[in-house]
């Protein structure tokens, strides 16, 4: 079986950073990481100096990117937008990804769900399958969602579209103050999805009894939430205080506050998740765009409702940016942050080969150089995004496998 051999100056390993370390891939794998000298004679090596190897990213909460977005009317246009949004953030090194839906008709959301079934069980697919973002949700937290598209929990719908996606719903966002959300959330665990709360104006006590119930998971925290009031703690605190479930953070310093990033990373490192919310405008020219049936206008970098500038609509982040900027601006620790793009969503998803470098996870790899820029992404031991060249040789000599990726425009 082919192979080959990474060294840098640091490798992140799920619990250290290695200095003057190696990782070894062999087939789709990755057979050792180490420090010091790598084995010799084994497979091609290649030196990669000052370079940062770290596991390749892990996007739970991802709309689109590249002008694709998952809310399509068909189901090929919702294949091949999501082939298309998952090929654009592998340039940005997210080596795996759950499409995300945004609330929409019961319609357009059984053909999302069967159009990202059909690119998550295709052998070696990044995607690893869909996140419903509503439509179960608090009207008056809707945010950038369609008010129109709002319904109550129903556990019927739920399961049907479990059916279409054959298995591949990973994780629902609930408001677990609406009537019947608690059933839905045990009847959600019960299917094995992931269920997370947001988009709610929950108190303390109910968000609570939604994590007794299963909810494992916080959908951007801080944000489309009832804020922390010393009398009416909420849903942020009720969140920030259990120790089982993680924490979803979108860290452009558009949606919370640089000091806001740090403090999780402070509080709860272990259970801190980046996630982009990207949508599909990420990669695209400003101007105006759609998000779901939603108008969305994007200028200087931030993403509104059109007609409603102080609504945010999503992002048009990636995760190498919000890496480098929770290091950068917020001053987290390098290790915390790739944990928290790689480690911890994998974690969350119980996916135990993504999101780390270690003997028999995925090769999914990003290689940074110093700035925490993207020099060239690896998926399953395959070259997927290599700009510079650096890995060009190893792809001649028939070491390592090239898979071309489209031409899509860098925001």
């Amino acid at each position: 079986m082919k192979g080959f051999v990474l060294t840098a100056s640091r490798v992140a390993t799920p619990t250290e950073l290695l200095h003057d370390g190696f990782v070894v891939v062999e087939g789709r794998s990755v057979r050792e990481v180490g420090q010091g000298s790598p084995p010799q004679d084994l497979f091609p090596i290649v030196e990669l100096g000052d370079a940062l190897v770290a596991p390749g990213f892990v996007d739970v909460h991802v709309h689109g990117g590249g002008g694709a977005q998952v809310n399509c009317a068909t189901r090929e246009e919702v294949e091949s937008s999501v082939r298309k949004m998952a090929q654009f953030h592998a340039t940005h090194g997210t080596t795996a990804l759950v499409a995300t839906t945004v609330s929409d008709s019961p319609e357009t959301l059984r053909t999302a769900v069967e159009g990202v079934a059909a690119v998550a069980l295709a052998p070696g697919a990044a995607v690893l399958g869909s996140n419903l973002e509503g439509p179960w949700i608090a009207r008056s937290r809707a945010g950038a969602q369609f008010p129109g598209a709002l319904r109550p929990p129903s556990i019927a719908e739920f399961h049907d579209l479990v059916a279409r996606s054959q298995g591949t719903l990973r994780l629902v966002t609930v408001a677990p103050e609406l009537d019947g959300a608690l059933q839905l959330i045990a009847a959600a665990c019960a299917a094995g999805v992931v269920v997370s709360i947001g988009h709610t104006d929950a108190d303390y006590e109910t968000a609570t009894a939604a994590f007794e119930a299963g909810a494992r998971h916080a959908t951007h925290l801080f944000n489309a939430m009832a804020p922390i009031h010393h009398r009416r703690p909420g849903p942020v605190a009720a969140t920030l205080a259990d120790e089982r479930v993680y924490l979803e953070i979108i860290a452009d310093c558009v949606h919370i506050h640089p000091a806001l990033i740090s403090l999780v990373a402070r509080v709860a490192p272990e259970r801190l998740v980046f996630v982009t919310d990207a949508i599909g405008a990420t990669g695209a020219a400003p101007g105006l765009h759609r998000l779901g049936p939603l108008e969305v206008v994007v200028r200087d970098g931030r993403a509104v409702l059109a007609g409603h500038e102080e609504t945010v609509a999503g992002s048009v982040l990636t995760m190498d940016r919000a890496v480098a900027v929770a290091v950068q601006v917020a001053s987290v620790p390098l290790l915390v942050a790739l944990q928290a793009a790689s480690l911890h969503p994998a974690m969350a998803l119980d996916e135990s080969r993504k999101g780390r470098l270690a003997p028999g996870a995925d090769a999914d790899i990003v290689l940074l150089d110093q700035d925490l820029s993207i020099i060239s992404t690896i998926i399953g031991g395959e070259v997927v995004y290599d700009p510079t060249g650096v890995l060009v040789r190893l792809a001649h000599e028939g070491a390592l496998p090239e898979v071309p990726v489209p031409d899509v425009a860098a925001p």
